[in-house]
């Protein structure tokens, strides 16, 4: 009977979220849907990049991609937040768990890549300004997004697939506000050791090599600008990277101690483990969209301008 029991195949999941702290379920409710609305800012950053002639650059291309990423991921999974923070306990079924596994892996492997992508821009825009519109041209900055976000949607087929292949027989509850990959492999009634080594090499390939490369680009960056003799000059050449520098930090800084942080918990059940394990990945999905849009245009003078320019009543009236 038992054997049965655990051949029946897994046709849905419940996602435990905040059921075991149903007090702060209403204030996260609201705190979420403010941030998500100002992520959906992001929306603006697009637009004006896309209007304003001025904003037709590299960086403000990378920008547009990265802020339409921030977006898809965000949608992805907040509204399936939300509902679950209205609910006792979120169900959802296992092809749209899949779904939204994959899509929101997708988008973020594209924007590891799609950083390091800008740094390279950085480094060009600085340590070789004089060749710069000969490296960066439009073929070239755009065959660059178009790899990135080919490469991140290739890896999350791959994981998706060999996800999917794995039977899930036993328990359902995943103890995270969305399907986090991680946390869905952990529910498979099979060896998993091909997924983990699959995922270790991915990490290699979207969190390794991007960070090495932006961490390279900085040094001669940084060398560079030490070099320019007034300290005007270091000044203005320090904020075209100031803002892609601070987006860096707090986006691999996040998943380093994501993923880096033991989780020790595990043996206590799924009710008992740590709240920040769910809420450090809710930090990563949520506030760093909501601060992208933040650092890059209320320091960015060409950006509040182009604002300015498309919200005046005379943009309108053209």
């Amino acid at each position: 009977m038992e054997q049965a029991n655990r051949s029946s195949p897994v046709m849905g999941f419940i996602l435990l979220g905040l059921s075991d702290h149903p007090k702060l379920k209403k204030t996260f409710f609201v705190l979420i849907m403010l941030m998500y609305l100002v992520v959906l800012g992001n929306g603006v950053l697009i637009l004006v990049t896309i209007l304003d002639s001025r904003l037709h650059t590299p960086m403000y291309f990378f920008l547009g991609n990265l802020s339409f990423l921030d977006i898809c991921y965000t949608s992805f999974s907040v509204p399936l937040v939300l509902d679950g923070l209205l609910t006792p306990r979120e169900t959802i079924s296992f092809s749209a768990c899949v779904l939204q596994m994959a899509l929101s892996f997708a988008t973020a492997g594209t924007e590891c890549l799609l950083l390091g992508m800008m740094a390279f821009d950085r480094y060009v825009a600085i340590c070789n300004p004089l060749r710069y519109s000969m490296v960066m041209h439009k073929a070239a900055y755009v065959s660059m997004a178009i790899s990135s976000w080919a490469i991140g949607g290739a890896a999350s087929v791959a994981h998706t697939s060999l996800a999917i292949q794995l039977p899930f027989c036993g328990d359902n509850v995943i103890n995270h506000f969305t399907c986090e990959i991680l946390a869905v492999l952990k529910l498979a009634c099979a060896d998993i050791s091909v997924n983990v080594i699959s995922l270790g090499v991915t990490n290699v390939i979207f969190l390794g090599v991007p960070v090495l490369f932006i961490s390279f680009s900085y040094v001669f960056i940084i060398a560079t600008i030490l070099r320019i003799p007034s300290a005007e000059g270091r000044k203005k050449a320090f904020s075209t990277c100031s803002a892609h520098l601070t987006v860096v930090v707090i986006f691999y800084g996040t998943i380093l101690f994501m993923y880096g942080k033991p989780k020790s918990k595990d043996s206590l059940g799924p009710e008992k483990q740590d709240l920040s394990d769910k809420l450090i990945p809710l930090f990563y999905g949520l506030v760093i969209p909501m601060l992208n849009p933040i650092i890059y245009s209320l320091r960015n003078k060409d950006v509040k301008a182009a604002v300015r320019n498309l919200m005046s009543p005379k943009h309108f009236m053209q």
